[in-house]
């Protein structure tokens, strides 16, 4: 294993956290975000650590069949580890999974029809991969469980059968979940899904 890019993986992870803190999207010790290395295992952030404190020694590696495989003493893997683990195993282009907990997220989960949330044709639909003129794009949304691993398994039985459009899904009332080939682009779908929910949530207020 090349342990500079272990390294500086988990540096970037723990700047693009403390970005996501101050934004108010992993507020307390909520969301966790991951980064795969060549070798198939990821370093994902340990549950019940403040995203805005973190530290390099703040992540668990975990195998592709998700066994640890490093961690610090007393360490344990975020609980949503099986999700991140799902998304890796279905898309082999994916290198970071973020998932992030904020309020507009979840109030547009409840704004969703069934198990999709209609997004409006905004030109940011575009920095998610979408470039056609007036889309007509969906976001999948997924029931929210106490034990994760029933998530992961729901996720992983949908996108088997039925690709979203966008590297991105809600789960309802816990966050949305976006995925991509590297960092930066992981960090740009989050800014751009976030922008997209602001505005829907602004957009129901203006009707009243």
């Amino acid at each position: 294993m090349n342990s500079q890019i272990t390294i500086d993986a988990r540096i970037d992870l723990v700047a693009i956290a403390r970005q996501f803190y101050q934004n108010g999207w992993m507020v307390g010790t909520a969301g966790n975000i991951s980064v795969r290395l060549p070798h198939g295992s990821f370093w994902i952030t340990a549950s019940g650590k403040s995203k805005g404190e973190l530290t390099k020694n703040d992540f668990v590696r975990i195998s592709a069949d998700g066994e640890i495989e490093e961690c610090a003493a007393g360490l344990k893997p975020s609980a949503e580890t099986s999700i991140h683990q799902v998304i890796y195993s279905l898309f082999p282009e994916a290198m970071s999974c973020f998932h992030v907990h904020s309020v507009e997220a979840n109030l547009v989960s409840m704004f969703a029809q069934g198990d999709e949330l209609s997004l409006p044709p905004l030109e940011m639909l575009k920095g998610l991969g979408v470039w056609k003129e007036n889309p007509q794009c969906v976001m999948p949304v997924f029931a929210n469980h106490l034990q994760v691993p029933k998530i992961a398994a729901e996720i992983k039985e949908r996108f088997s059968s039925n690709l979203p459009q966008i590297p991105a899904f809600l789960i309802r009332n816990h966050g949305v979940t976006v995925w991509a080939p590297s960092l930066e682009t992981a960090r740009n779908y989050i800014e751009l899904v976030e922008y997209i929910f602001r505005y829907m949530v602004a957009a129901r207020n203006l009707k009243g």
